[in-house]
């Protein structure tokens, strides 16, 4: 009996319920899409690095950590800015822009926002061979944090690249 009566109910269920019709959707015009980075709206302009008059001139270097993933061993390098490394025994070149202390990012700018090491972060590329491998092809600078080092980290199978810090000039 309640097996018939549940049969009934659904019969009538399906029968009542109107046919759903999709709505179409009209495809979103380009000039209208917008890329998002950290929930702010981006342009598909380049972004600026800008150092500030009270950061420009006042850092020389920063400590870059480099694991052997496979050996799990790190060893700790001191790089000028705006310079070049290359890792050794490897096939990997990096280049090191500008340390900002206080890593700010706004629409179209990356900049800082004092001269404290509140979020210290680095502009780097590395290139495998003649390949750019970090950051990906079309951008200039990918971006190592060292109190947030796995926001965009740095990914090979075997070299890990940490920020450890900036070093003041003098």
């Amino acid at each position: 009996m309640k097996m018939i009566l549940a049969l009934g109910l659904g019969v009538i269920m399906l029968v009542s319920v109107p046919a759903c019709k999709k709505k179409e959707q009209k495809p979103v015009p380009q000039a209208q899409q917008t890329t998002f980075v950290h929930g702010m709206p981006v342009s598909k302009g380049e972004t600026k690095v800008i150092v500030p008059e009270g950061v420009k001139g006042r850092w020389a270097a920063v400590k870059i950590v480099v694991e052997d993933k496979s050996t799990r061993k790190a060893q700790e390098f001191t790089v000028n800015l705006n310079s070049e490394f290359k890792i050794p025994d490897s096939g990997l070149r990096v280049f090191v822009g500008e340390f900002l202390p206080d890593f700010k990012m706004d629409v179209g700018s990356i900049t800082s926002a004092s001269n404290n090491p509140n979020n210290p972060a680095v502009g780097i590329r590395v290139l495998e061979g003649d390949k750019q491998i970090f950051p990906e092809q079309g951008k200039q600078w990918g971006w190592l944090y060292s109190r947030f080092p796995m926001i965009h980290p740095f990914e090979h199978p075997k070299y890990g690249l940490t920020l450890k810090e900036g070093i003041k000039k003098g």
